[in-house]
């Protein structure tokens, strides 16, 4: 039978995150829920990993504070004995054209999206290291890769995980930790639900598949991209987007 393993994923108290948490749970991974929401917020999402039978912990913490960040890190050591994936999912938005965008907004966008990914794998990767193994992905957007008006944080900071990930693979391929990134395009959210029928058939013009996608569909590309089958795959972008960037 294979070795059980541990996956400590952000932002993964509800969305995508709670999504990947979930789909990991059943493929018999026991999971690290980090989130900056309290507990609470969260008991859904920790009810339906334990309903997977698989160990599962929750643990407070903003992405963006680089003391903190060890501590979860360190915690989650102490509590599983390993990390062997990382997801890296927090993340937020301020929209605004950049003419009226603050430094506050600027500022907030790539502290969590950006440096958050660089401060867990950071602390992430010297245990993944002693082990000699290790599978990193992080969640960036074809927004990263295209640019959108009205999100310059935003896609400086999913551009910015891109680069980081590259960078990430080669350091860290000769100890058998890969690192790689998901894009997704337009996914089905509480966000996209408020949006009018008129917006949405405009969105659907951009999409080729015609439909927006699931949280399912990023967290099985997730799967993939951690699991046995993709253990020659580093450095890659994997665009999950229905055909919306080609």
């Amino acid at each position: 039978m294979a070795e059980k393993r541990v996956a400590l994923v952000t932002g993964a108290g509800r969305g995508i995150g709670a999504t990947i948490a979930l789909t990991l749970a059943k493929e018999n991974t026991d999971i690290a829920v980090v989130d900056y929401a309290p507990a609470e917020s969260a008991a859904e999402t920790l009810a339906a990993i334990e309903g997977a039978g698989v160990t599962v912990r929750y643990y407070s913490c903003d992405v963006s504070d680089f003391s903190a960040t060890k501590a979860v890190v360190d915690q989650v050591v102490k509590d599983f004995g390993k990390i062997d994936i990382l997801v890296n999912n927090a993340g937020v938005t301020a929209d605004n054209l950049l003419m009226r965008m603050s430094e506050a907004e600027w500022d907030r966008v790539l502290s969590i999206n950006l440096k958050g990914c660089f401060n867990m794998i950071k602390h992430v990767t010297p245990y993944m290291m002693r082990r000699r193994y290790g599978r990193i992905v992080s969640i960036s957007s074809v927004v990263g890769l295209m640019g959108n008006a009205g999100q310059a944080n935003y896609a400086a900071s999913k551009a910015g995980i891109i680069g980081l990930t590259k960078s990430v693979a080669k350091e860290y391929g000769p100890r058998n930790i890969t690192a790689n990134a998901v894009a997704p395009g337009f996914i089905k959210t509480a966000m996209t639900d408020a949006l009018t029928d008129e917006q949405k058939k405009a969105m659907y013009k951009l999409i080729p598949l015609g439909a927006l996608g699931e949280t399912e569909d990023i967290a099985n590309a997730v799967k993939f991209l951690v699991s046995d089958d993709a253990r020659y795959v580093t450095g890659v972008v994997l665009k999950v987007d229905g055909g919306m960037y080609i």
